[in-house]
């Protein structure tokens, strides 16, 4: 997988290019998508893998979900990615169909010298804090009571948000909208929003990058991304009281909440679970594919389910939670309800 995972300062891309050779068994085809940051990782590994058993070349540029959706509306992708849903208004005015791929987890990333990978414990309170610039020093009083064993410095927090419309600003934002009034009232949730304080990074590849050159910084990013790069990520607390770190488990715990129903097509945030182990920004992230009957379409599907059959493993190596198989069965009845071959 490293050799996917190269850092990038403007658009991450992967491109896998089907093998052509004399008695080559598969014609080649090729799929074109964008969107998620927060998906990138797993959807470079499953492409990379189906490639080798179905010729297929598979183009996904990581734009995030904003660029993502509006590639979709406009058609010059087979399928966009969006770790926010739409609704089913706005799946029915740009024509469009949705279903979920995979499950995850937004992690807060900081750098601060010494402070190691799951030591710091965080909460909704100081997070919001942070973002709204209310906490301006590493060592106030808040994040003190969180961490009474820590040697906090009295240096002020940069803070580092995504620039270009997100999916995974939208699973933040979306949290951070439940758990505190003032950024309700101030701010709201949405692939894009009016930062009160900080600096932009384009993508998960500019965040991070801006969170590792700037010390005493703090951004958010996908946990595979953040794990894969040796970023240095936080501890949660969670609704139940309960500080948790980042890993399948509790991104598991968050999942078993999530009541996904095709009859709203799949429009669900999981954020802020209630389960005593889930962690608290967790989230699904979403294919967009055109509701035209045409053979784009099925080949999107077709590489879609072969991840279903195939690649919860490499999914789990990941820190993903797969699909459960009910969801999985639900979501082929609605390719089939929509016409869709697979």
């Amino acid at each position: 997988m490293k050799r996917f995972m190269k850092r990038f300062t403007g658009v991450a891309v992967f491109v896998l290019v089907g093998m052509l050779s004399v008695g080559h068994a598969f014609a080649v085809e090729t799929l074109n998508g964008a969107g998620s940051s927060f998906a990138y990782p797993i959807y470079s590994a499953w492409a990379y893998a189906y490639q080798k058993v179905a010729g297929t070349q598979l183009n996904y540029q990581s734009i995030g979900s904003g660029g993502g959706i509006k590639q979709i509306t406009e058609r010059t992708v087979d399928f966009g990615a969006s770790d926010l849903p739409l609704s089913p208004a706005d799946l029915r005015k740009s024509n469009l169909i949705q279903f979920p791929a995979v499950i995850g987890g937004v992690v807060p990333i900081v750098n601060i010298p010494g402070v190691k990978p799951d030591q710091m414990r965080l909460d909704s309170q100081t997070m919001c804090g942070i973002y709204l610039g209310d906490i301006k020093f590493w060592d106030d009083a808040q994040i003190k009571a969180l961490n009474p064993k820590m040697d906090l410095p009295h240096n002020e927090i940069t803070v580092v948000h995504r620039s270009d419309g997100s999916g995974t600003t939208a699973i933040l934002t979306n949290y951070l909208v439940q758990t505190c009034p003032a950024w309700k009232d101030k701010v709201g949730t949405g692939t894009s929003v009016n930062w009160p304080v900080g600096i932009g990074g384009k993508g998960s590849e500019g965040v991070a990058n801006y969170v590792q050159s700037t010390g005493y910084s703090i951004g958010y990013d996908e946990f595979a991304y953040a794990q894969q790069n040796n970023l240095t990520y936080t501890q949660l607390k969670n609704p139940a009281g309960k500080f948790v770190s980042a890993k399948s488990e509790t991104f598991e715990a968050a999942a078993k909440t999530a009541n996904f129903d095709s009859k709203n097509d799949f429009d669900l945030m999981m954020t802020n679970a209630k389960g005593k182990d889930a962690w608290p920004i967790a989230g699904a992230t979403f294919i967009l594919l055109g509701k035209e009957k045409n053979e784009s379409n099925a080949k999107v599907t077709k590489f879609y389910n072969w991840a279903f059959i195939h690649g919860d493993k490499k999914a789990e190596e990941l820190i993903y939670v797969p699909l459960p198989k009910t969801l999985k069965d639900r979501i082929r009845a609605y390719w089939k309800l929509n016409h869709i071959k697979y």
